[in-house]
């Protein structure tokens, strides 16, 4: 039981010897029931802080349904490969025969996003509708690191890109362009 103790002093006033008074005792008992009581309603009723965090579409993991490939104008494409190191190297179109790049940019808003502005600005000249915008195809490589992917898809996110996908599909000459190797 929790209590409250109030002494008497305990010395000798002035000479005089006055009758011993009891102890006066408070209860606290009820207090801290009381404050237990309202901490568990508040940890029970307050909501912590959501994590963060970004919607991705995903495909359906049906596969009796027929995957239909379809065909997207190379104009509103752009490739962007990371690979190690924090290595980024982007193209425009076919690798084959690319309309921009292949080359290789910085992450942040003077590298990657400021060509992603531009791109988008021409594929919304280039098609003359809001609806058909640019398309952005990430291929992050083995040897990327988690930080990168998310870093991209920040820049998807920031820079508005309507239409974005991850795929890990190389070619041997898009891996021989990630790794640095030119023929």
């Amino acid at each position: 039981m929790a209590e409250l103790n109030t002494g008497d002093g305990g010395g000798k006033k002035g000479g005089k010897v006055r009758a011993k008074k009891a102890n006066a005792k408070v209860d606290l008992t009820a207090m801290v029931d009381l404050a237990f009581l309202l901490i568990t309603f508040f940890m029970l009723t307050t909501t912590l802080s959501k994590p963060q965090s970004m919607n991705l579409g995903l495909p359906d993991k049906d596969p009796s349904k027929d995957n239909v490939d379809m065909k997207v104008d190379e104009n509103r494409t752009m490739t962007i490969m990371l690979g190690a190191d924090n290595k980024l190297v982007y193209y425009v179109g076919l690798l084959a025969t690319p309309i921009a790049g292949p080359k290789e940019l910085p992450y942040g808003k003077d590298g990657i996003r400021k060509e992603i502005l531009s791109r988008k600005k021409s594929v919304l000249e280039y098609t003359g509708n809001k609806d058909k915008g640019m398309i952005v195809i990430i291929k992050p490589s083995k040897k990327a690191n988690y930080r990168n992917v998310i870093d991209i898809l920040d820049e998807m996110a920031i820079s508005d890109v309507p239409t974005y996908t991850i795929v890990n599909d190389f070619s041997p000459e898009e891996q021989k362009l990630l790794e640095g190797k030119q023929e």
